[in-house]
């Protein structure tokens, strides 16, 4: 019995593979470089204007980034008062009971996602060390 000569790969599957591979790869890279910071999409607080007036602010979440000058008080029911130097100026920011467990010591940077509450009071909603 004679044996069938096999045929040599088509062009078109080749090309086919080649463009599936490449296809994956380019994938891979972009989501791979994307900013894996969760706060990349909050704008930046506004300091002048939230010492101008913090009112104008209430309800908006901001991100702030800046060194821990001073603690400035503690209460087990609504949670730690620190002054947060920033570039140019020292604003209160009121660290809520559910980060209680972190270690915040003076002149640590801290990057904050902060919301402005109804009083005009930056309580955190995330706090991690920068």
């Amino acid at each position: 019995m004679a044996r069938k000569r096999k045929s040599p790969p088509r062009a078109g599957w080749i090309l086919g593979l080649v463009t599936v591979g490449i296809l994956f790869f380019a994938a891979i890279y972009l989501l791979g470089s994307k900013d894996s910071n969760p706060a990349r999409t909050t704008p930046p607080l506004d300091v002048d204007s939230y010492l101008a007036n913090a009112n104008s602010l209430r309800g908006n979440i901001y991100k702030l980034e800046g060194m821990v000058a001073e603690s400035l008080a503690w209460s087990p029911d609504s949670g730690r008062l620190i002054a947060v130097q920033t570039e140019d100026d020292i604003i209160p920011v009121l660290v809520t009971p559910d980060f209680n467990s972190m270690n915040i010591q003076k002149e640590q940077r801290l990057e904050f996602i902060l919301e402005v509450d109804e009083k005009g009071i930056l309580r955190t909603r995330k706090v991690t060390k920068s």
